[in-house]
């Protein structure tokens, strides 16, 4: 995507700030961002900042795409601030996209989640049925069915959900500011490389289907290019257990630290991930590029370096 005026909604955060980045190549980009999970220290000169709530007036959504990443993104967060949590994730997206109607932006992409599948060890496609286990997932699902109606009712209008599944960068890779809702990578590698013991729940053979942000951010462009309409995927199709991370960062790191077991905290939870993306491959030519294997070395890369020059 070569030459459009792009607004990207959470664009500080963690998903956000990497697409705001990467697409400020060749195009005009503007991140809004309350700095809630955000920092505007994450984006590069190229992209304007714009402090902003989703929930403002008066948006700046006269441009081509727009990218909807603003979201009380996790499960926690919307058990501790429910209301609020509603507020930014419902009413924030459809207030997004009515004023993107307004000003004649017709191609929308917004995050998902694919928590709403539950268990699944087995690769999971779109159409099986879903369940609202928690009120992140039903914050989500309403986002869904609201861009369900835009696109039934409005045939100029192509809005593209995108579920993403366990996305990771490396700790300083735009979530060092986030502590416990950094991605579940970058946190044990952090902790392995201090020699400190991650924790991990139950007995570690959970698993989840861990997706570069580098992969993400090219699906998301590939959605806005293809003018996507309905939900996708956006996941590798393999899964890792917990315990087979911590291995992969401890040979990454030439290091040997156990890790420490808990027991699950929480109800509902979900154990097993794993997206079938046939549906969004299908539609865009997608496939993931970085296999899990080096995207931990890259996650490593930095610990290893600067262990290098502390030694000269």
């Amino acid at each position: 995507m070569n030459g459009k005026r792009v607004l990207v909604t959470g664009g500080t955060g963690f998903i956000g700030s990497n697409l705001a980045n990467a697409l400020a190549t060749d195009n005009d980009v503007a991140a809004l961002d309350n700095g809630y999970l955000g920092t505007v220290d994450n984006l590069e000169d190229a992209v304007t900042y714009v402090e902003a709530d989703v929930l403002d007036d008066d948006l700046p959504t006269d441009v081509d795409v727009v990218y909807h990443l603003a979201a009380l993104s996790s499960r926690q967060l919307l058990e501790d601030h429910p209301r609020e949590g509603t507020r930014v994730n419902v009413e924030g997206f459809v207030n997004v996209v009515e004023q993107a109607m307004a000003d004649g932006c017709e191609t929308v992409v917004y995050a998902s989640t694919s928590s709403i599948y539950g268990d699944r060890t087995e690769p999971i496609p779109e159409d099986v049925p879903i369940d609202a286990s928690t009120g992140y997932d039903a914050s989500m699902l309403a986002r869904e069915r609201y861009a369900e109606y835009y696109n039934d009712f409005y045939d100029d209008l192509a809005l593209a959900g995108m579920r993403f599944f366990s996305v990771y960068q490396g700790y300083g890779g735009a979530e060092s500011h986030k502590g416990t809702f950094a991605n579940t990578v970058s946190q044990f590698a952090e902790k392995i490389a201090s020699g400190t013991p991650p924790v991990l729940w139950g007995d570690g053979s959970q698993t989840r289907d861990f997706t570069h942000v580098e992969d993400v951010v090219r699906g998301l462009e590939l959605a806005a290019e293809n003018r996507l309409a309905g939900v996708y995927n956006l996941g590798t199709g393999e899964s890792y257990s917990f315990n087979e991370v911590v291995d992969l960062l401890n040979d990454a790191l030439g290091t040997d630290v156990e890790p420490v077991y808990e027991p699950i905290p929480l109800t509902n939870y979900v154990h097993d991930t794993c997206a079938d993306s046939s549906a969004f491959r299908d539609a865009t030519g997608w496939r993931p590029e970085i296999d899990f294997e080096d995207g931990v070395e890259r996650v490593c890369r930095p610990y290893l370096e600067a262990d290098e020059n502390d030694e000269r």
